[in-house]
Formats: structure tokens, C-alpha cells, sequence
């Protein structure tokens, strides 16, 4: 069954904003660490984001620091991503994660996790 989903993914131009939703269910819901990663076709997958479940600490590729924030609800059992000043760089094909159990992995591998989305799709115009 689809334990990640995620939502709000669309087109947007340049400069403008977006907010991505996770909503988690089953065993990824109380899962440590959960995360965003994108792939553009072609090209390796990025860790984008990510974030600690009980103490929020984030962590941020250094190409979207002061342009992206993690964060969650965890009544609602959701992540979010708030994107924002969007470049056409950031076009790409956005996933969640969650997982991180295994002790001194890293959050921005895409194998230290356990449970994924199916992907909602970012588009930046010029």
C-alpha cells in the first residue's frame, strides 16, 4: 500500500514559489528521518532536503539553502518543502523519503532510506 504521497508540485516562473506535501502512513510515518530528493532525467538523483523526526534538525544541499525549508506536522503526519525564488535549475522531478534507522548513514543517500513516494514534478520557467 502507498505509504508516501506526495502533493503540490506544478509549474511556476522563475523567481516565483512552491510547496511540496508528504503525507506518510503506515511504519514511514515513525520513521526517523524523512527527506526530499529530485532527479532530473539523466542525471544522478540530489538529496534536496532533509529532516530529523524528533529533534527537527535540518539538513540542506548547499544549492538550495536560503531558498528551501523542511518541515513537518506530526499530527498530521505530513512533510513539507516550501520552495521558494525557484530557478530553472530546480526543474526536476521531486521525491519524499523516509527512513534513516540504520545508525551513521548519511541524509543525503537515497539507500539510507526505506519508503518512497511516487514523485510530483517541478517545473521553473525563465
Amino acid at each position: 500500500r502507498v505509504q508516501l504521497l506526495e502533493f503540490g508540485g506544478g509549474s511556476v516562473q522563475a523567481g516565483g514559489s512552491l510547496r511540496l506535501s508528504c503525507a506518510a502512513s503506515g511504519y514511514a510515518a515513525s520513521s526517523p528521518y524523512m527527506a526530499w530528493f529530485r532527479q532530473i532525467p539523466g542525471k544522478e538523483r540530489e538529496g534536496v532536503a532533509a529532516i530529523s523526526i524528533r529533534d527537527e534538525t535540518s539538513y540542506y544541499a548547499d544549492s538550495v539553502k536560503g531558498r528551501f525549508t523542511i518541515s513537518q506536522d506530526n499530527a498530521k503526519n505530513t512533510l513539507y518543502l516550501q520552495m521558494n525564488n525557484l530557478r530553472p535549475e530546480d526543474t526536476a522531478m521531486y521525491y519524499c523519503a523516509a527512513g534513516g534507522v540504520m545508525f551513521g548513514g548519511r541524509w543525503y543517500d537515497w539507500d539510507w532510506y526505506n519508503y518512497y513516494g511516487q514523485g510530483t514534478q517541478v517545473t521553473v520557467s525563465p
